[in-house]
């Protein structure tokens, strides 16, 4: 049998690809490999006013949030990507594994530097087993606060969905609204050292709500039907909140999260974290009126801030009748601050584990990671800073405070450049202390050292990581950590310090659920696995951005399996040069030189 690769025919503003098979009896069988699609990103600066400010934000194509993506499990995308803004760019393709192909995940400086002002890149997305909700923004500096927006990632073409087909379906994006331009925000934040300010109001759509200054008029408004199931995709792209989020009256059923199906979790509220998405059934079964959709930060922290205001959209019944002026407010809405509302929800989370949706959890560990999730402090010269006792704000993983690189790290692997990265982050932090203790202060033992330090695996090693949680300058939080190039399996979790006797004697390998991004409890721990079976570099950081800015951020080089076909794809013809750093590596650099 020989195989022959035909072209590409257009299909429904598609592409095609056919892999075809001359049999031995001379006839031609062709197997479809999916679609391909073709998208044009225009990143510009344009004029957006909320809260009664003017001002000018990069977006993508003219809106925020950004343009949909929709494909079918499978697919391949081409974004071509034009910048026409002020500042380098990348963009990431969150929750897409792209099976051994990271040159186009799209963290700077760590698969490539970024897309220059007046440039062009196009990437190459393979879409393999994820199906659900996903989505991509930018990855570089502080600019995915106005540049994201939703994947919608259908079953392949004769599959359906493990529950009922809805009958219709809605995408729902919560993100941040800052009065003032984000890239001034962070210079200022990152060469102060000190907190950063909060945002101004959170948005529904790229609509504040009701309840924010010159916005009721512009009140995101979604029409229902009654008696019709509605599939709600839910996108968390704020940038640093989570959200407990809430209909009035109606009850919200999450079926899948992070682009895989979970057992179906019914209630009247729903938690989700930077980074995290949803799939939601809702049934439309109230009587005619209009009701609050409410979006409302959730907050565990005790060291830092957060912008308190709440979003609101409104869920409007078609048909004949007098609504009140105001719609009805949920009731039953947990506070801010409610930790057991938060947990209760989150522990509740199960994977279908069937025979159409099985789970695969790594039994044989061959790799285990002990990593301690630390906000802490560097030292400034002259006690300069604005931090405690006139140090600077920091954040790390094993005590290290990741530090982009001049040459991104995968050129620099793929190429064998040295001196761009250190192939020796740490298994366990550097000292054992009690992480969760109170009023916990930095010291020698629990300081940040700031470098570009990653994790070299082989392939297909059994990673298992614990997750610990600290609470060093009393600012234990939870922390959403997102891995790049993988869905992991969340195993275990709990309060207060791990202990690898009894705690692992509690892990769910049965049904636990699949995700890319999981929020490691705060003053707890969580237990992760996963198999490097995806050849790259690939990043891992926390979804708050302004930690991930302070350093709390690593990569892991998974090295080729020894075939081509488990190897890396070679790299694109082109790639952004590496000629000029992003505002974050050079506010970064200028911080190491300090230190040295």
């Amino acid at each position: 049998m020989t195989t022959a690769k035909l072209g590409y025919f257009k299909k429904m503003g598609r592409f095609s690809e056919l892999l075809c098979f001359v049999l031995l009896s001379g006839m031609l069988f062709c197997i479809a490999q999916g679609d391909v699609l073709y998208y044009d990103f225009v990143l510009q600066e344009s004029n957006f006013t909320r809260l009664c400010h003017t001002k000018s934000m990069l977006t993508v194509n003219d809106s925020f949030p950004g343009p949909v993506i929709r494909v079918h499990k499978g697919d391949t995308v081409y974004v071509n990507v034009y910048n026409q803004g002020e500042y380098g760019v990348t963009i990431h393709w969150h929750g897409v594994k792209q099976p051994r192909n990271p040159w186009f995940d799209g963290p700077e400086y760590i698969t490539q530097c970024p897309i220059e002002p007046g440039t062009n890149f196009t990437y190459q997305v393979l879409f393999s087993s994820e199906e659900g909700t996903i989505w991509w923004h930018a990855h570089s500096d502080w600019t995915r606060a106005t540049v994201h927006g939703a994947i919608v990632v259908l079953p392949a073409v004769g599959t359906t969905y493990p529950f009922p087909e809805p009958d219709e379906e809605q995408i729902i994006v919560f993100g941040s609204w800052f009065n003032v331009d984000v890239m001034g925000l962070m210079d200022y934040a990152l060469k102060n050292g000190g907190l950063t300010l909060v945002s101004d109001a959170y948005v529904i759509n790229g609509q504040p709500g009701d309840f924010y200054n010159c916005s009721k008029e512009s009140t995101y408004r979604l029409q229902v039907d009654y008696g019709k199931t509605y599939l709600l995709r839910l996108v968390n792209a704020a940038m640093n909140q989570d959200f407990f989020l809430a209909i009035a009256d109606h009850n919200l059923t999450v079926v899948g999260w992070d682009a895989s199906y979970i057992k179906p979790i019914t209630n009247s509220y729903l938690l989700i974290t930077p980074g995290q998405t949803m799939d939601v059934l809702v049934t439309m079964n109230q009587p005619l009126h209009r009701y609050y959709i409410i979006a409302s930060p959730y907050f565990d922290g005790q060291a830092d801030d957060f912008d308190k205001s709440i979003a609101s959209a409104i869920l409007e019944y078609k048909g004949n009748y007098t609504a009140s002026s105001t719609p009805i407010y949920p009731t039953g809405m947990p506070d801010f601050y409610d930790i057991d509302a938060a947990t209760d929800f989150w522990v509740r989370t199960r994977s279908l584990a069937s025979p159409e949706h099985p789970v695969d959890v790594p039994m044989n560990v061959t790799t285990r990671m002990f990593i301690a999730v630390t906000l802490n402090m560097m030292k400034c010269p002259n006690d300069s800073c604005a931090g405690p006792d006139g140090n600077r704000l920091a954040a790390g993983l094993n005590n290290i405070s990741f530090a982009n690189p001049d040459v991104d790290i995968l050129q620099a692997y793929y190429w064998n450049m040295s001196g761009y990265y250190d192939a020796d982050f740490p298994n366990k932090p550097p000292h054992l202390y009690n992480f969760t203790a109170a009023e916990l202060l930095t010291d020698n033992v629990t300081l940040s050292l700031q470098a570009t330090k990653v994790k070299v695996l082989d392939y297909n090693e059994t990673v298992e990581i614990v997750f610990q949680g600290t609470n060093v300058m009393n600012s234990g939080e939870n922390h959403p950590i997102h891995l790049h190039g993988f869905r992991f399996y969340v195993i275990g979790g709990g309060r207060g310090n791990f202990n690898n006797v009894t705690d692992p004697l509690t892990y769910n390998l049965k049904d636990p659920p699949e995700a890319n991004t999981v929020s490691v409890p705060k003053d707890g721990w969580l237990t992760i696995r996963f198999k490097a079976d995806n050849p790259g570099v690939w990043f891992m950081h926390c979804h708050f951005d302004k930690h991930m800015s302070w350093g709390m951020e690593a990569a892991f080089i998974v090295k080729d399996g020894g075939t081509p076909e488990t190897s890396v794809r070679k790299p694109p013809a082109y790639l952004p040069p590496c000629t000029s750093q992003s505002l974050l590596s050079y506010l970064q650099s200028k911080l190491l030189r300090e230190n040295k």
